[in-house]
């Protein structure tokens, strides 16, 4: 077949097999066949049960949320909503790590200038399959169409000489699927009611939105959890500008680094746990040598974080690069977070991280045993955050 030619974003073109989707006109996605075949999202994003019948009404059925700490993506004005089925329930027996009901979907817009430009989609059609899609919006902004697998390149400019680009199903995939595929951006801390006011882009929880004390009234988590009303799940920092590096930098490097991840073996483990009785994040980062080396650095000088020496913390050169070799994250952005780098470089040169290495050494120098394990690159140190 001849590939549909769509206009859609600012200059963005998007190539879509006519017969990849029989479509249909009906708000849920499109079922395994009788064929056995893998479940597919539907060609347009209107079929995929975001909107009423007019086509540009959120279904209210579909519940907006913020998260508290979100993902740098190029200064993008993001919009995000959950659906669950009817009478059903999130498993929140591992609190780190929800399972959702089959048929649980998930929208996040992303527009620029006022303009939308992609829409992306994920639903869980079967246990253990999430489908992923990703849709552009045509020039009228009246609808937006599934993208191809391999994404859209350079679909609006974000900055000068800067342009986004449509992700492709292997880079979703990249980020969501650590072990297993994980909803970034909806859990304890991220729709908790304890909110980090200094939190770096953060955004304001509105009437009507999903956060962990609706998930308990409403019933939607099981167990119960009524805990969370009383306490709402934070980062137990000594200070609120560790806090609010920590919630950075478990949203944004987290999905990567962490002990379920395919690069676990590297011991940096930058996600947040709600269930862990130590700092993971500043355990396997402050102090500690990494793979990566600051490439002005002195012989020996060149740390994850380097207490006092921002200059030094390959974590703060790979957040402020956008070379290809050296950027963190890897993918998802061409724009340097300034806002981020401003804060990472004051918390890093800060006396309050300081002390954290010098108790860390202290307590290095009085342990053989603990020495052993800081060289091994485990996180079992005595690093712990109150």
């Amino acid at each position: 077949m001849t590939p549909i030619v769509v206009r859609a974003g600012f200059a963005a073109v998007v190539a879509l097999w006519a017969s990849a989707v029989t479509l249909r006109s009906f708000g849920a996605p499109h079922g395994p066949g009788e064929d056995g075949t893998a479940p597919v999202a539907p060609r347009l994003l209107s079929e995929t049960g975001l909107f009423l019948a007019d086509g540009t009404t959120i279904d209210p059925k579909n519940r907006a949320y913020v998260p508290q700490y979100p993902l740098w993506s190029d200064g993008a004005k993001k919009r995000r909503w959950i659906r669950l089925p009817e009478g059903s329930t999130i498993d929140t027996t591992n609190v780190d790590r929800w399972e959702f009901p089959i048929g649980t979907r998930f929208w996040k817009e992303f527009a620029f200038d006022g303009r939308r430009v992609e829409t992306r989609f994920l639903w869980k059609a079967q246990q253990g399959r999430w489908v992923f899609a990703s849709y552009a919006w045509n020039d009228a902004q009246t609808e937006a169409v599934r993208a191809p697998d391999a994404g859209v390149a350079n679909v609006a400019e974000v900055a000068p000489g800067k342009r986004h680009s449509i992700p492709g199903v292997a880079d979703c995939r990249s980020c969501h699927d650590s072990g297993r595929t994980e909803i970034l951006g909806f859990d304890a801390l991220q729709l908790s009611s304890d909110r980090d006011p200094n939190a770096i882009h953060g955004e304001p929880i509105e009437p009507g939105m999903v956060t962990v004390r609706t998930l308990v009234e409403e019933r939607r988590v099981a167990p119960a959890r009524t805990a969370w009303l009383t306490a709402p799940p934070r980062i137990q920092a000594p200070d609120p500008l560790t806090r609010t590096a920590l919630g950075y930098l478990s949203t944004n490097c987290g999905s990567c680094h962490n002990p379920s991840s395919s690069i676990a073996s590297l011991g940096l483990f930058l996600k947040h746990q709600a269930s862990a009785e130590c700092n993971a994040a500043l355990a396997t980062s402050v102090c500690r040598t990494g793979h990566w080396v600051v490439p002005t650095a002195p012989d020996g000088e060149s740390k994850i974080i380097n207490p006092g020496h921002p200059e030094l913390s390959a974590l703060v050169v790979r957040v402020r690069s956008r070379r290809p070799a050296s950027q963190m994250p890897p993918i998802g952005s061409v724009v340097v977070d300034r806002e981020a780098v401003d804060v990472l470089t004051a918390w890093i040169g800060g006396r309050a991280i300081m002390s954290e290495c010098e108790r860390d050494r202290s307590a290095t120098s009085a342990s053989p045993s603990r020495a052993s394990t800081r060289s091994s690159g485990s996180t079992g140190t005595s690093l712990v955050v109150r």
